[in-house]
């Protein structure tokens, strides 16, 4: 029997960073095959988890739906027969449904002999509220279908910033295990216990099983259409909270996803920007029409990625440039994420970047085969993202 635990999170949420964690602190000796479920044309993760030696299947299908029903089984089957793991560990796409995923594995798991371990979601604590409200349809879907939900980012937040978010969480999973300890003061092994002893995964299992399958919807897949939907219905509101926190998303657990939170090896240069006093938000003009009207759409029908590889060298001071570009101009379409590595131009060193809303890092990295970008988010505009790369 081979475990298989389901480790979602929306875009930037820090579900690498828990999986290496776990990789390194609990299942050294273990068997293990990740699967990652990329949204987006060009794989960025994959390159960086291949350092850790494990083994890799991507699924670049800009089609979340697409993949889940044919190409995601496939993949897994093929996992089960070449690697025969111990435990296969799933990242989902940021984007992705939980439920559907988990589904998409109990279709296969009696004929592999696979077992759903864990139904895990890592909710990024300072942005969860606006991530929420903007596109609660798939926040909220990995959130109520978890089994054990791990916070990330808990030592930015105030005891009441975390306690309003804990009450939010519980609106949508009363019954879910919550960490809310800050990661670099738990082990691997405390969450992976609290993860394993959950005792309403079973019920989760059992809900899943009893919900329509979403391909069952009448649905057409226009791929990189359906932007519009979404391109003019945000507007900014700036959240003041000078008096009673700081929340700067100070990312002290290296939440950009690429390097293990607990590397105290100093050879990468780290550089933070971030937004201050505030939490810069992009909200639905009309949430709850929003929520209403959009409750059965796919990932590609609300999301859009865009990538390129590329050959050109930047400068750090070029790249941070457009990324604090990119952090502040709408005319790019909503940002959620954009990540990526390029070749540096001042030294032989590479930099590796990674953007969420309201803040980026670059970092020095190991050189690549060629440069890789990647943007995801809604109604992106792609030619404007060609010329601030300068790639037009």
């Amino acid at each position: 029997m081979t475990k298989v635990d389901i480790i979602s999170g929306f875009l930037g949420a820090g579900k690498t960073t828990l999986i290496k964690k776990l990789i390194a602190e609990s299942f050294t000796g273990t068997q293990i095959v990740l699967i990652e479920n990329e949204f987006g044309e060009i794989g960025i993760d994959g390159g960086f988890l291949k350092e850790a030696g494990i083994n890799i299947t991507e699924m670049n299908s800009g089609c979340i739906c697409c993949s889940l029903v044919g190409d995601f089984g496939r993949a897994l089957t093929e996992v089960v027969e070449t690697y025969h793991p111990e435990r296969i560990i799933i990242e989902p796409s940021g984007v992705g449904k939980l439920s559907d995923v988990a589904k998409a594995v109990q279709r296969i798991d009696e004929k592999e002999g696979l077992v759903i371990n864990a139904l895990v979601t890592v909710v990024d604590g300072v942005k969860a509220r606006m991530y929420m409200k903007n596109f609660g349809e798939f926040f909220n879907n990995q959130v109520e279908s978890a089994g054990t939900i791990v916070i990330s980012r808990t030592q930015n937040m105030s005891r009441e910033k975390l306690d309003e978010l804990i009450k939010l969480l519980r609106e949508h999973n009363a019954e879910s295990e919550i960490i809310t300890t800050p990661w670099e003061d738990i082990t691997g092994d405390q969450i992976l216990s609290t993860i394993e002893k959950s005792n309403t995964l079973a019920d989760m299992i059992a809900s899943l099983s009893a919900v329509p399958d979403e391909e069952e919807h009448e649905h057409h897949h226009h791929h990189h259409e359906h932007g519009h939907e979404h391109e003019h219905e945000h507007e900014h509101e700036h959240d003041h909270d000078h008096e009673h926190e700081h929340e700067h998303d100070h990312e002290h657990e290296h939440e950009h996803e690429h390097e293990h939170e607990h590397d105290h090896e100093h050879e990468h240069e780290h550089e933070h920007e971030h937004e201050h006093d505030h939490d810069h938000e992009h909200e639905h003009e009309h949430d709850h029409e929003h929520e209403h009207h959009h409750h059965h759409h796919d990932a590609d029908e609300v999301f859009q990625s865009w990538g390129a590889e590329t050959a050109h060298t930047f400068s750090r001071e070029e790249l941070k440039g457009i990324l604090e570009t990119l952090k502040e101009g709408d005319e790019y379409g909503v940002v959620l994420r954009a990540k990526g590595y390029v070749a540096g131009k001042d030294s032989e060193r590479w930099l590796h970047f990674d953007l969420t809303p309201g803040e980026y890092e670059i970092r020095d990295g190991l050189a690549e085969a060629t440069g890789r970008l990647c943007v995801i988010g809604s109604g992106i505009h792609e030619d404007a993202l060609k010329t601030l790369f300068g790639l037009d």
